[in-house]
């Protein structure tokens, strides 16, 4: 009798030994008021031209205690394109760029997070223009407790580069006149659902 309640209290033992629970999953949403979508461009080789999308959205989803294996989704309105001029936006819009009434948003979506270090590495497929790629970029995450909503918040600076000819925006702009690649730099901050 002894010999089968020691089986039966090993088996006990490794049943829940090998159970984990599932690790909890949070959601993140964007805090519109502190986040900025931008980008960079050379023009002329001499001077950069910033710019930056108004009307964008994002969310995180995440397991565990930090960010690794999350998932990022976002989408931003190509209308809502601004560099402080309204001439230069409005043939951002056209079909030489953008062609916002024809491709009305830009969308990421995340195939990868991970840690390195102290920053992540993104890597997700960028969808422009009608043009999906894959791109990489670099996230350097911190947190803390917002002490008015008492929600968890995340903020995030997120750098990368993608090459505007690959999507098909502005291909008959040679690089002398605009810079090749524009650099891509987000300030984010996300609150904890």
């Amino acid at each position: 009798m002894k010999k089968i309640t020691l089986i039966a209290t090993a088996a006990v033992s490794m049943f829940l030994c090998s159970f984990r629970p599932a690790p909890e999953t949070a959601t993140w949403s964007l805090d519109k008021a502190h986040a900025k979508l931008g980008f960079t461009i050379s023009h002329l080789t001499v001077s950069d031209v910033e710019g930056a999308f108004k009307n964008f959205d994002a969310k995180i989803t995440a397991t565990g205690a930090d960010f690794n294996n999350a998932k990022v989704e976002m989408t931003a309105q190509v209308g809502s394109v601004n560099t402080d001029n309204d001439k230069r936006d409005e043939h951002l819009k056209s079909p030489d760029f953008f062609d916002a009434g024809k491709f009305g948003t830009v969308t990421f979506t995340s195939t990868s997070f991970k840690k390195k270090g102290n920053d992540y590495i993104v890597k997700g497929n960028l969808t422009m223009h009608g043009v999906t790629k894959p791109v990489e970029l670099t996230a350097v995450c911190k947190t803390a407790m917002n002490p008015m909503s008492k929600k968890e918040v995340a903020g995030f600076k997120i750098t990368g580069t993608v090459k505007r000819k690959e999507f098909g925006i502005g291909e008959s702009m040679p690089a002398a006149m605009l810079g090749e690649e524009v650099a891509i730099l987000a300030n984010v901050e996300f609150s904890k659902d």
